[in-house]
């Protein structure tokens, strides 16, 4: 088995951004891999935690607990059911792990940050 690799899928929830998700799961995505869903929340928005991790992000959050609604309204996210569904389905039947980090800023400067801190295999987000 080759070695298992880490695929950061940026998400802010819309069609496009669903589309880089099927995709990824379609084609990327392998037995084994870790899925790190990557989303940037704006800097003006005031979740509580944010100044505890503006500069590096939140800790990694596992698929179960990102689910629950308290965590992701402590992150300032509203998660798609879809999203959530594919992301479930996907760790069942590739068995892959799936976990989330938030970062807050500029999307374009927080994905590049997230690839060279997460050391990303690959990256994918929508155009």
């Amino acid at each position: 088995m080759a070695k298992a690799r880490s695929i950061g899928i940026g998400m802010d929830y819309s069609a496009t951004s669903k589309i880089a998700l099927k995709w990824a799961i379609d084609n990327l995505i392998e037995e084994g891999d870790k899925i790190i869903i990557i989303h940037v929340v704006s800097s003006k928005l005031e979740p509580t935690n944010k100044q505890l991790f503006e500069d590096t992000g939140s800790p990694l959050i596992p698929l179960d607990e990102f689910r629950e609604i308290n965590v992701s309204k402590y992150y300032g996210l509203n998660p798609d059911r879809e999203v959530l569904d594919m992301l479930d389905t996907v760790s069942k039947l590739k068995r892959v792990i799936v976990v989330a980090k938030v970062y807050w800023g500029d999307a374009r400067e927080k994905l590049c940050d997230a690839a060279e801190h997460l050391k990303l295999d690959s990256l994918t987000h929508k155009i």
